[in-house]
C-alpha cells in the first residue's frame, strides 16, 4: 500500500472519530470527549496537509524554484502547529468554564465513545506504522498514538464517574492535561519548521564531525565556510569551501570533490553539497567574499 494511500485511510478514521467523539461529548456533557475530539480534528487537518505537502515536494524544479518544493512538507508542519494551539486554547477555555460550572457526566457513555476513540487511533496509528519507514508516516502516527493515550484517560474519567456517580470535575481536569499533551507536541513542532525554514544545523549533525571527515579525504588539507542545513525533514545540504593539497588540475580537484560529496552522503545524509575548491585558504582581506559568520565557521586550515 502507497504512503498516500495510508494517509487517506487513517483520514477517514480519524475523520468519523472527531463526528463520534464531538457528537458524544455534547451528549455527555464531557470535556474530557470534546478534547479528544479537537485533538482528532488537529490530526485530521495534519493528515490533509501531509497529503498536499507529500503532493507538492514530488513536483519536479524549475528555474523559479531550483531546489523545488521541499519546503511544503514544513510549511505544512508549521500550520499544523497552529491548528493544535487553537484547539488547545478552545480545550482550556471549555475546561475551565466546567470547573467552574461542573454539569452531569453521563459516564457509561464517555466509556463507550472514548474506547472506539482508543481501537480506532490504534488502528490508524498500525496502519501508518506498519511496513514502512517513512519519517512523514511514523511522525502522524506517533500523533495517533498520542489520541490513543489520550482517550484512555478519558476511559479513566469516565469509569471513575460511571462507577461513584461523582468526581465529575475528574472529566474537566483530564481534558486539560490532554490539552498539555497537545501543547507539548505543538511547542516540538513549531521550534522543528522554524528550525528548517531559518536553515539551522539539523540538530543530529555535528558540524565539526563534517568538517573532520572532509579534511581526513585524501587530497584535502583543510575546510572552512561550511554550512549545513535542511530543505525538508529528510533532505539536507551543504555548502563548504576545500583547500586541496598542493595545486590540483581541475580533473584532480574534481575527483577530491566527488570524494567528498560521496563522503558526506554516506556519512552524514546529505543529498546536497556545493563546494568551492581552493589551492589556498581565503585570506582575511577576502572575507567578506568567503564567509556569512564567524561564529558559524569551522576553520581547520
Amino acid at each position: 500500500m502507497t504512503p498516500s494511500r495510508r494517509l487517506v485511510l487513517a483520514l477517514v478514521v480519524d475523520l468519523v472519530l472527531v463526528v463520534a467523539e464531538a457528537t458524544g461529548g455534547v451528549f455527555a456533557h464531557s470535556t474530557g470527549l470534546v478534547a479528544t475530539a479537537g485533538h482528532d480534528l488537529a490530526d485530521a487537518a495534519a493528515l490533509g496537509l501531509a497529503l498536499i505537502a507529500t503532493r507538492f515536494a514530488l513536483r519536479p524544479a524549475t528555474a523559479a524554484k531550483s531546489f523545488g518544493y521541499h519546503r511544503a512538507t514544513i510549511l505544512a508542519a508549521l500550520a499544523n502547529a497552529t491548528a493544535i494551539v487553537v484547539v488547545g486554547l478552545g480545550v482550556v477555555a471549555l475546561g475551565a468554564y466546567r470547573l467552574a460550572r461542573p454539569e452531569n457526566v453521563h459516564g457509561g457513555l464517555v466509556v463507550i465513545v472514548a474506547a472506539a476513540g482508543l481501537l480506532g487511533n490504534a488502528v490508524a496509528a498500525l496502519l501508518l506504522r506498519e511496513h514502512t519507514k517513512d519519517l512523514n508516516l511514523r511522525a502522524v502516527a506517533l500523533h495517533f498514538t498520542g489520541d490513543a493515550a489520550a482517550a484512555l484517560g478519558v476511559i479513566v474519567a469516565g469509569t471513575v464517574i460511571f462507577a461513584t456517580g461523582r468526581f465529575e470535575a475528574i472529566d474537566p481536569i483530564i481534558a486539560l492535561l490532554i490539552t498539555l499533551l497537545i501543547g507539548a507536541e505543538a511547542w516540538r513542532l513549531v521550534r522543528a519548521s522554524l528550525d528548517v525554514l531559518l536553515e539551522s544545523t539539523p540538530p543530529d549533525l555535528d558540524v565539526s564531525a563534517v568538517a573532520s571527515a572532509i579534511s581526513a579525504i585524501e587530497g584535502v588539507t583543510a575546510v572552512h565556510d561550511l554550512h549545513c542545513w535542511s530543505l525538508s525533514s529528510e533532505i539536507r545540504a551543504l555548502s563548504a569551501h576545500v583547500v586541496l593539497d598542493g595545486h590540483p588540475s581541475l580533473e584532480e580537484a574534481q575527483v577530491v570533490g566527488e570524494r567528498v560529496k560521496t563522503s558526506v552522503q554516506s556519512r552524514f545524509r546529505v543529498a546536497h553539497a556545493t563546494l568551492e575548491m581552493e589551492c589556498e585558504p581565503c585570506s582575511a582581506d577576502t572575507a567578506d567574499a568567503c564567509a556569512v559568520d564567524t561564529a558559524d565557521r569551522v576553520d581547520l586550515g
